[in-house]
């Protein structure tokens, strides 16, 4: 998948440090044994999933069109490799 920039887009990094954030407020809240901060930490992932999802709606994720290339090329490439072999 890495090949394939899978992920390397404004609303994934955005939708994972937002979902990041939030499981941190939840560990730091579950030591302390508060349930409502950690439920909030829960909301904050929640959150950067959505906002993650929006911002891929909104043109800044990844191309569905992206991978398909990806697999072509890479196809395209072991070919000539078998070729010279």
């Amino acid at each position: 998948m890495a090949g394939s920039s899978h992920g390397h887009t404004p609303a994934a990094w955005t939708g994972v440090t937002i979902a990041f954030i939030g499981f941190c407020v939840s560990g730091a809240f579950m030591v302390m044994a508060q349930p409502v901060g950690f439920w909030a930490g829960m909301a904050i992932v929640v959150v950067g999933g959505i906002v993650g999802w929006i911002m891929s709606a909104m043109g800044m994720g990844q191309p569905k069109d992206a991978h398909q290339s990806f697999q072509d090329a890479l196809e395209q490439s072991q070919a000539a490799v078998s070729a010279k072999s």
